[in-house]
């Protein structure tokens, strides 16, 4: 099914610069676990919707997380995802800012194509979501409670999308409310498990593989699931955190915080953590129809949470 997805991605909606096919080209081929439109399509596929609709959308999901990642990649300052070079290492600014805003276009175009009013509303907010948490990101000002930070940020910046993917399927098949927010909550569920993960791969993870600096959300002052748990757990590094946020600490000390962290039981005990959002979203799949799209679901909360990568 994912060749369909790709080849609807690829498909232009009119003639436009040969530059911006090449991006897309390169951004499609430069790798990825494709999940988000794996869980799109299990759920079409599970509920009875539609075949060709479910690709369109799980292709307008993939695009949209696709340019969003062409905007996080120029706002961090990053020149290799999956050790690619990225679009912002090697065109300027404003050429990377406008194809960021044609792949969104191509998204919004894709989701319009499903023909569901409701998903195109549901797709609006999605985006508003995102942009709305890189800004809260941008700005962000300590507020006290570093978890509630967290759970935000990594709501709007991957749950959002598992949501839209799993309650956008569910919309296709016109579902009964009830339905559709318990495929909404399985979304969210799976994918605040997904970003914990990545989360915890940022330390644990093969720098060779991982294609970037690990611990590389703490070099830019962002405080983590692993990096909380060890606060937590080590209350005479709290004044860490106004360091970190500040970006004020010294190399050094930032090398031996993440080394203690890396040493810490703070890497189980975020994973721990995911295993339970996945257990939670798991356990939304009873009642729906017995059916292998069902099964792969199910494998998939686990697979998230046991990935190396």
């Amino acid at each position: 099914m994912m060749p369909e997805v790709d080849a609807r991605m690829r498909l232009s909606p009119g003639h436009h610069n040969e530059n911006l096919y090449a991006a897309i080209e390169h951004l499609l081929s430069s790798g990825g676990k494709r999940v988000r439109p794996t869980v799109t399509l299990l759920t079409a596929g599970m509920l009875g919707a539609d075949h060709d609709r479910a690709v369109t959308l799980a292709a307008a999901i993939e695009m949209l997380h696709t340019a969003s990642l062409v905007h996080d990649d120029l706002i961090d300052g990053a020149l290799l995802r999956r050790g690619i070079p990225t679009l912002n290492a090697q065109w300027t600014t404003g050429a990377t800012v406008l194809t960021g805003d044609y792949v969104f276009a191509r998204a919004a175009h894709l989701a319009s194509q499903t023909g569901s009013l409701a998903v195109m509303d549901l797709f609006a907010r999605t985006l508003m979501t995102i942009v709305n948490g890189e800004i809260n990101q941008l700005f962000r000002t300590p507020r006290g409670d570093i978890r509630q930070d967290y759970f935000e940020r990594i709501y709007a910046k991957t749950a959002s999308l598992f949501e839209l993917a799993t309650t956008g399927a569910a919309l296709l098949c016109d579902s009964e409310p009830d339905l559709v927010e318990k495929m909404r909550a399985f979304g969210y569920n799976i994918g605040v498990a997904f970003q914990i993960v990545d989360d915890v791969l940022d330390f644990a993870g093969d720098q060779r593989r991982v294609g970037k600096p690990l611990a590389s959300d703490l070099r830019q002052g962002l405080i983590t699931l692993p990096t909380l748990c060890y606060l937590e757990s080590t209350p005479n590094e709290r004044e860490l955190y106004g360091l970190l946020d500040e970006q004020r600490l010294e190399e050094a000390d930032l090398g031996r915080l993440i080394e203690a962290i890396r040493s810490s039981d703070a890497i189980d005990r975020a994973l721990e953590e995911a295993e339970g959002f996945a257990v939670m979203g798991e356990e939304l799949l009873s009642g729906m129809p017995a059916t292998p799209q069902k099964a792969a679901l199910a494998d998939l909360a686990r697979y998230v949470v046991r990935r190396t990568l």
